[in-house]
């Protein structure tokens, strides 16, 4: 039996549809699996035990390339990555992503079933065989996807995302954490860089926060992120009267997760690396504004949310004239549920 997932991005969708990858397993020991992912996302899928093959789409590059001299290059990347989706038949294809980027890749697929939830947005359900009925929204991403492959009649109550990372890297991540000064105090990464606005806490806050976790609970604080979030988090360093360490764009996404299963919490704004936390065992104090987070919030116990209860959140905006929802937690609030993890662990 041949599968395919559609799962693109970003990377906590990915991260949210890994218990259903980890089911289908189970349920289909002898199918080959593939899953089709985009390359922010990949490096939670290659190597992963539940799948056997990834195809990338490498969509920003061939867009930006496509205006670039390099156009034709770009242009047989696409007719590779075409022959390459379509040298397959597969029984099924299970379109999670529900959107039209991710219809016009089903539509390319052969294969005589597809599936997917009915009333998407973009009207990507359009081109599915099997149109399942719609989903609350307001059920965690998680509980979703699992539900999707239940028509498939696979039970996906167990929810495991097991990660694919292992010791080598761990023992980088012990190794270079030892270069930066730790000496086995407890760890507290720091997550705070966010694609939207309005989902960014404030710089200051996170300098203050950073700074008495370190005179008053002795913790080792470590900041994380993606190569484009250094200066944003060059700029929060630069305000302590601590020291503390940067490891962003020093990690990719398996490295990122042997760190946080080194840590007691992680301190996130809602981003990819809140989810990968979670997904990995560890305690997550996730700061919550425009978003819901009953929908896309960290799964599982111990976790903490803070949130401000206001009539216009969540509003899912990507810009506002207010910010009231971020501006409005505190760093009391923030240090107290850090506190409160480290007492129970």
């Amino acid at each position: 039996m041949n599968i395919l997932v559609v799962k693109m991005s970003a990377i906590g969708d990915v991260i949210h549809t890994l218990p259903a990858a980890n089911a289908l397993r189970k349920h289909f020991p002898d199918a080959h699996i593939t899953w089709l992912v985009e390359e922010t996302a990949c490096g939670i899928v290659e190597s992963h035990e539940a799948v056997d093959r990834v195809l990338i789409l490498k969509r920003r590059c061939w867009l930006k390339g496509l205006l670039s001299p390099c156009w034709l290059e770009n242009l047989t990347s696409i007719f590779h990555f075409v022959k390459e989706i379509r040298d397959t038949t597969y029984d099924v294809v299970i379109d999670f992503q529900g959107l039209l980027k991710s219809a016009a890749i089903v539509g390319l697929c052969r294969t005589k079933r597809s599936m997917g939830y009915n009333k998407t947005r973009e009207f990507s359900f359009m081109v599915l065989s099997d149109r399942m009925p719609p989903f609350d929204m307001d059920k965690h991403a998680i509980l979703r996807y699992s539900n999707l492959i239940k028509y498939l009649g696979v039970n996906s109550s167990e929810i495991k995302f097991n990660v694919p990372f292992g010791d080598k890297e761990r023992s980088d991540i012990r190794s270079m954490l030892r270069q930066k000064g730790w000496h086995k105090q407890s760890i507290i990464a720091m997550s705070p860089v966010a694609k939207w606005l309005t989902k960014l806490w404030d710089v200051d806050k996170f300098c203050w926060l950073a700074d008495r976790l370190i005179e008053e609970l002795g913790v080792f604080v470590v900041f994380t992120g993606s190569d484009t979030d250094k200066k944003e988090v060059a700029k929060i360093i630069s305000r302590m009267r601590h020291p503390c360490t940067d490891f962003s764009g020093q990690t990719d996404l398996k490295h990122l997760a042997a760190l946080y299963e080194e840590c007691k919490c992680l301190v996130s704004t809602d981003t990819g690396p809140m989810h990968l936390a979670a997904a990995v065992g560890t305690r997550v104090v996730a700061l919550f504004g425009p978003t819901a987070p009953w929908r896309t919030g960290p799964f599982g116990e111990g976790h903490e949310v803070l949130r401000v209860d206001l009539s216009c959140s969540p509003c899912f905006k990507k810009k506002c004239d207010r910010g009231d929802c971020m501006r409005d937690i505190s760093v009391e609030q923030v240090f107290g549920s850090v506190a409160r993890i480290l007492r129970t662990r």
